[in-house]
């Protein structure tokens, strides 16, 4: 696999040496503390200091809860030895009400065991932890991450997603980066590493991921089921799949291969399995600067042939990798951007800022996924706008 190529497959190396570092300083940097991935998994205690996460920019309120699902017809991919593929997904979805506790953004042991420290469990969500679901059958959103990095560095999204009336489901790869389980135990990164060894690493991790998602998918509309979340109803007609970097091309391959999935977006992640027998179903894809890293550019170029649906692709050409990630806003929130060395933020986050980043974000995944899923006009996928100058379209 080529750096330029690995660079929109694994966000692990620019996690470690960028935000880790961050967070640490140049003391825990030399003293081999940095951990693995980006921030994970909380529990349901309220967290109650430091930055929240970017509000929503609707106001429905938010709930979210955390659920460990087996799928025992599945080997693990990363531990033959294992018989059942276990996960953890965190949802969000529309509350009926906006009463109790908030859920901190992750747990303070998975904060040490991916960052050897306490800092980013200060953040705070504004979802209600394990809140009741609005009444209802919502349209529903899967999310993968990019690799090594965990559910939670897609928080700002799903939290997005909820308030505008949508389920989400975002799903841990286990053995991609630290997992948290409810009893404690956390399951580390064994696939570190192999993505610059093995050639045939993202096809496989892209392949294992799409089988994720459609588990979830599977335990989400099982009939007759409660399904992971009390209460929580999702319209198996209005399915969508999205994700950053790796769990981009995962979320376009999970769409390939399930009927179901109605509508695909990939942030800035380069696609390991061409599209073959194509869908016809719509592909959004969002970049970080066209051009910067030219074979994962032409990579895309690619693939773009095969999409023979709608299609879109826009481009962000001041961003970097991470800014598709809630990683650009917890540095600029945390203050941490001076700490940096200039030439390592620039290469994850290019030169906007996290909030403006997110803003985009949030707004042309909302229109993709508005139109195809829901069927509501969404002009800003049609021409530039007023709204997002620094956003162009590609094609």
């Amino acid at each position: 696999m080529s750096k330029n190529r690995r660079r929109r497959c694994a966000a692990l190396t620019i996690v470690s040496t960028t935000l880790v570092l961050a967070l640490a300083g140049p003391a825990t940097a030399a003293t081999g503390l940095a951990g693995e991935g980006a921030a994970g998994a909380g529990t349901t205690a309220t967290a109650t200091a430091g930055p929240r996460v970017p509000a929503p920019t609707a106001h429905r309120p938010v709930g979210t809860a955390s659920a460990r699902l087996v799928d025992p017809t599945r080997p693990d991919p990363w531990r033959p030895d294992t018989a059942s593929r276990e996960l953890m997904v965190t949802f969000w979805y529309p509350a009926a009400s906006p009463r109790g506790a908030h859920a901190p953004y992750v747990s303070p042991q998975l904060s040490r065991a991916l960052y050897g420290l306490d800092e980013p469990a200060t953040l705070r969500s504004n979802a209600v932890a394990d809140a009741r679901p609005a009444p209802g059958r919502h349209p529903l959103i899967l999310l993968s991450p990019g690799f090594g990095m965990s559910r939670t560095s897609l928080t700002a999204l799903g939290e997005e997603f909820a308030a505008r009336g949508y389920a989400v489901a975002a799903v841990d790869s286990t053995y991609e980066t630290s997992v948290e389980f409810p009893d404690g135990r956390i399951e580390s990164c064994l696939a570190c590493g192999q993505e610059a060894a093995d050639p045939e690493f993202g096809v496989k991790s892209s392949r294992a991921r799409a089988a994720d998602l459609r588990f979830v998918l599977d335990r989400l509309t099982a009939p007759g089921h409660g399904g992971p979340v009390r209460g929580l109803s999702v319209d198996p007609s209005r399915i969508g799949a999205a994700g950053h970097s790796l769990g981009g091309a995962a979320a376009l391959e999970a769409m390939r291969e399930d009927p179901r999935i109605k509508a695909a977006a990939d942030l800035d992640g380069s696609i390991w399995i061409p599209a073959g027998d194509d869908t016809g179903r719509p592909a959004l894809l969002f970049s970080a600067g066209v051009g910067a890293s030219p074979e994962a550019t032409q990579n895309w170029e690619d693939n773009w042939k095969r999409f023979t649906g709608p299609r879109y692709w826009v481009d962000l050409p001041t961003a970097g990798h991470l800014s598709f990630s809630d990683e650009h806003w917890i540095v600029d929130d945390l203050g941490l951007r001076d700490q940096l060395p200039p030439d390592a933020y620039r290469e994850s986050f290019g030169t906007i800022a996290g909030s403006r980043a997110l803003a985009a974000t949030r707004a042309y995944l909302g229109a993709f996924f508005d139109r195809h899923l829901l069927g509501r006009p969404a002009p800003l996928l049609d021409r530039p706008s007023r709204a997002f100058p620094e956003v162009r379209f590609t094609k």
